[in-house]
C-alpha cells in the first residue's frame, strides 16, 4: 500500500489527545438500541519540548478497520504497514500549565468516524485551539467507547435516507443541476427533503444534543484547559456541518460556526442564524445549503472550493487517491486551504485577534460575503 502523506501541523504548539465517554439518558432510537452514549476525542496544545520523547496516538484500531471495511469494502492494511497507522499527536501529553485555549466542537458525517477529519483538527490545536471532535454512535463507521466497546454503523440507516430510495435520490440529483435564486433553491431543497428524507431530518435534534453532552462533560472537567469566556466555536463535514448550524442559531453557547459541505436537514423555517457563519460548498452540494445565505443578523462567508467532491472535505482526501470521489484538487492544496479558512475565521469571531477574516479569491477557492440582511 502506498504510505498516507499526512500532513504535518503547522503551529506553534505541538499537541496532545485524549478520550472521554458521557451515558447520557436518552433512550437510542437507532437499531442497535439500549440508551444512548456519546465519546469525543481532544485535540489540545501542548508544548513542544514536553513530548519529544512521547510516541504518535494510534490512527485506527481494529476494530476501526473492520468499520470501515463494513461501510465502505475496503481500509488501509495497517497490520502490512504499521508505521502509518499513527496521528500526529501525542496521546496523553503533559498539559500547559496555567494556559486556557478556546475550544472548536467538531462533528464527522455520516458515515464517517470521531477521528475522520484528524488532519484538520490537529492543525487548529496546534494554532491554540482546544478541539472535541463528537462520535455520534450508529452513525459513525465505528463508534468506540472508553470501557473498550464499540458500535458499528447502523446499516438500516442506508435504506432509511431516502425514502423511497429511488426517488428520493433522483430528486436530491435534480437539485443539484437546478438554477435560481438562493430563496428559490431553499425552497426546492425543502420540499424535497420533506418529501423523501424525513429520517435525515429527525436525526438534528439528536446530534445536537450529542453535542450538549459532550459540552456539558467539557464544562464540568476540562476547566482548567478550555477558556469558555468567549463562548464555543463549532465546525464540521456533511451531516455534521449541518449540526454546525443548528448549534449556533439554536444554542447561545456556541459563537461562530462552519459548514464543510453539508446539506441543511431539518425544519429551519423558523430559524435566524444570528451567528457568524462560513459556508464551505463544492459544485455538487452548492444547492442544497442556500438556506445558509437566509435570515441572519451576522456575516455569512461563502467559500467555493474548485475540483472537490464532498467525500473529499475529511482525511479522505489524502486516504483514498481517487478522484472521482474525492475530486482532482490535490490533497495538500486542499489542507492548505481548508486550515486556511478555518484560522481566519476562529482568529476573528473567537479568539478575537482580528476584525474580520482575510480572505481571497485564488486558484482553488471563490470567497464571497453576504451581510446581515436583518
Amino acid at each position: 500500500m502506498k504510505e498516507i502523506n499526512m500532513p504535518k501541523p503547522t503551529g506553534e504548539y505541538a499537541v496532545g489527545t485524549f478520550t472521554y465517554t458521557v451515558k447520557d439518558d436518552r433512550k437510542e432510537e437507532l437499531a442497535i438500541g439500549g440508551m444512548r452514549s456519546v465519546t469525543a476525542r481532544v485535540f489540545y496544545p501542548a508544548d513542544k519540548e514536553s513530548v519529544k520523547d512521547l510516541p504518535k496516538a494510534q490512527a485506527m484500531s481494529e476494530n476501526m478497520v473492520k468499520g470501515f471495511k463494513k461501510v465502505f469494502k475496503a481500509a488501509p492494511d495497517f497490520k502490512k504497514n504499521p508505521e502509518i497507522n499513527h496521528m500526529e499527536c501525542c496521546q496523553d501529553a503533559p498539559r500547559i500549565s496555567g494556559i486556557k485555549f478556546p475550544l472548536i466542537m467538531f462533528n464527522h458525517g455520516m458515515p464517517s468516524y470521531r477521528e475522520g477529519n484528524s488532519f484538520l483538527c490537529i492543525e487548529l490545536a496546534s494554532h491554540g485551539y482546544v478541539v472535541i471532535s463528537v462520535a455520534h454512535s450508529g452513525e459513525g463507521i465505528c463508534t468506540e467507547f472508553d470501557d473498550g466497546s464499540c458500535v458499528f454503523f447502523d446499516k438500516t440507516i442506508q435504506k432509511r435516507q431516502y425514502e423511497p430510495m429511488l426517488g428520493g435520490v433522483m430528486a436530491m440529483l435534480k437539485l443539484t443541476k437546478a438554477k435560481g435564486t438562493d430563496e428559490e433553491l431553499a425552497r426546492m431543497f425543502d420540499e424535497a427533503q420533506n418529501k423523501y428524507c424525513r429520517f435525515l431530518m429527525s436525526r438534528l435534534p439528536e446530534w445536537i444534543r450529542d453535542n450538549e453532552v459532550a459540552l456539558e462533560y467539557a464544562k464540568n472537567n476540562l476547566a482548567d484547559l478550555i477558556d469558555f469566556s468567549k463562548g464555543v466555536g463549532v465546525s464540521g463535514h456533511s451531516m455534521g456541518g449541518n449540526t454546525a448550524y443548528a448549534l449556533c442559531a439554536r444554542n447561545p453557547e456556541f459563537v461562530c460556526g462552519i459548514n464543510l459541505d453539508g446539506g441543511l436537514f431539518g425544519d429551519y423555517t423558523k430559524d435566524i442564524q444570528t451567528r457568524p457563519f462560513m459556508q464551505i460548498s463544492c459544485k455538487d452540494n452548492e444547492n442544497v445549503a442556500t438556506r445558509v445565505y437566509l435570515r441572519h443578523t451576522k456575516p455569512v462567508y461563502k467559500v467555493f472550493f474548485k475540483d472537490m467532491k464532498h467525500i473529499g472535505f475529511a482525511d479522505t482526501k489524502h486516504m483514498i487517491p481517487l478522484k472521482f470521489l474525492v475530486g482532482a484538487l490535490d490533497p495538500d492544496v486542499f489542507h492548505e486551504n481548508i486550515c486556511r479558512c478555518h484560522l481566519e475565521f476562529f482568529d476573528s469571531y473567537l479568539k478575537g485577534t482580528k476584525a474580520a477574516p482575510e480572505l481571497k479569491d485564488n486558484d482553488t477557492v471563490k470567497v464571497s460575503v453576504y451581510e446581515p440582511d436583518m
